[in-house]
């Protein structure tokens, strides 16, 4: 067996039916148990991220930067490349168990943050820092301890070996190249390869990027992410809203197409279930790795929120899993399927670029370029994010050293310098792989820990029923 197989196997171990089990059935235990607060208290929701009542209270960044920080992370290649490579590998059904898992993953992603607000600690140096690993230190006890710090390692592998680094960078100068030098007719020879100019150049430019937002810590992080997340995520939608409406009539076809194939109907006989439970799979694991909802990654911004009230600023993170799945990956899906590019040989970033070509009404040239500047934007905003996680991982495995976070970091750098000249067939199974690790131990303690968000979200809901009344 070679180590692309190794991977496999161990990728369909992790996300094998009984993590698909295990994350939809927190997702229904919370709703049940918050009396469906997702659906309910979206109003209130939306209320909050507009008025954002932070100012002054204790924390880093506002809710609204604290969301903005986490859509930078989440909003990424997920929501292009895939959604395409979920909808290719379990057919258009894979739409619709990536939008059910949304849905119920936006109670996870409450609770999570909620969770993360109220088990928040603050470092000698005076800054904010929570998130899984203490919310299952101090409030599942000091006995799981080990649990916080398996998390806080797959919370590290994720971020320096696979959805920080590598997956993105390469993913933003393959874009770069195919639209400039698509024949790779103005190369350079490294390291005994050739790479086009684009790929060499783009890469430099970008780790400078990097290099500036990173060093100036999660100010700066959540600085440009208030710029660049309403921007990238307002061109995109823009962009998918128009191929909709210029195909609106056959929208109502591609809904029926998707039920059918999210239920094994379009499946020859006999071979229903199957189809059923591979279009599950691939729904919800891609769906899971563009929203992270039940990840834990959404609740290391979250601590940092100034805020007093955790079921406040847990109901303004949980538009964030709305946002990129129920709407950005749905819309993804939709032009994918209303202009077939799923079933033609195509897959990863490929199939949505037929999809923008074929469905907006511009010359190809301008579709792929608007498509390769919101993948550019998206997979920068994802390296900023991961980079984030990543380091409050490893500030918590090491103690709260911060020397270890600083080489870290320039670590980090190195790894998005060399990532566009690295082959990395195997480095997405590395990230999902992580990324089912990383959701297991933080999903034990939602379980655990589930007794606190709703005591918590009935104190509040209480104050502000009240308040409004």
């Amino acid at each position: 067996m070679d180590f692309n197989s190794f991977l496999k196997t161990v990728d369909d171990l992790v996300w094998g039916i009984p993590l698909i089990i295990l994350i939809l059935a927190v997702g229904i235990l919370l709703t049940v148990r918050l009396h469906g607060l997702q659906i309910r208290r979206l109003p209130l929701a939306i209320r909050n991220l507009i008025s954002d009542e932070s100012e002054g209270e204790e924390g880093e960044v506002s809710g609204f930067g604290a969301l903005c920080t986490a859509l930078s992370a989440t909003i990424g290649t997920g929501n292009i490349v895939g959604v395409a490579t979920a909808i290719v590998a379990g057919g258009p059904g894979a739409l619709f168990w990536m939008v059910m898992a949304a849905i119920l993953g936006t109670v996870t992603k409450y609770t999570e943050c909620l969770l993360a607000i109220k088990y928040r600690i603050v470092a000698e140096d005076g800054h904010i820092v929570g998130g899984p690993f203490y919310y299952i230190e101090r409030g599942m006890g000091k006995n799981w301890k080990w649990l916080g710090k398996v998390f806080a390692v797959f919370g590290v592998g994720a971020g320096l070996l696979g959805i920080g680094t590598f997956t993105q960078i390469n993913g933003i100068t393959s874009a770069v190249n195919s639209f400039f030098d698509p024949g790779n007719q103005w190369s350079v020879e490294l390291l005994g390869k050739e790479y086009s100019w684009t790929v060499v150049i783009a890469g430099i430019i970008l780790t400078a990027c990097v290099a500036l937002v990173l060093i100036g810590g999660l100010q700066r992080i959540s600085g440009v992410a208030q710029v660049l997340v309403p921007f990238m995520a307002a061109t995109y939608v823009t962009s998918a809203l128009l191929i909709l409406v210029f195909h609106f009539k056959e929208i109502p076809a591609a809904f029926v197409t998707i039920v059918q194939s999210a239920f094994g109907l379009r499946a020859a006989a006999g071979g229903a279930l199957g189809a059923m439970l591979v279009a599950m799979q691939k729904g919800v694991a891609r769906g899971i790795f563009s929203n992270e909802a039940g990840l834990g990654s959404a609740p290391i911004a979250a601590a940092a929120v100034q805020t007093d009230e955790p079921a406040a600023q847990g109901l303004v993170s949980m538009l964030g899993t709305v946002i990129d799945t129920v709407i950005i990956c749905t819309m993804t899906g939709l032009t994918i399927v209303i202009t077939d590019s799923w079933n033609v040989g195509l897959d990863g970033v490929d199939v949505t670029t037929r999809a923008f070509q074929i469905g907006l009404p511009f010359a190809p040239a301008v579709s792929s370029f608007i498509l390769m500047v919101c993948l550019v934007c998206f997979a920068f905003t994802t390296i900023l994010g991961w980079d984030y996680y990543s380091e409050r991982c490893l500030e918590y495995l090491t103690g709260g050293s911060q020397k270890a976070v600083k080489t870290y970091r320039w670590v980090y750098i190195l790894c998005v310098f060399i990532g566009p000249f690295m082959t990395v067939s195997a480095v997405w199974t590395i990230a999902d792989i992580f990324n089912g690790l990383m959701a297991i131990p933080n999903l034990i303690a939602m379980i655990a820990l589930s007794g606190v968000a709703v005591a918590e979200t009935k104190q509040y809901l209480k104050k502000i029923d009240k308040k409004f009344t």
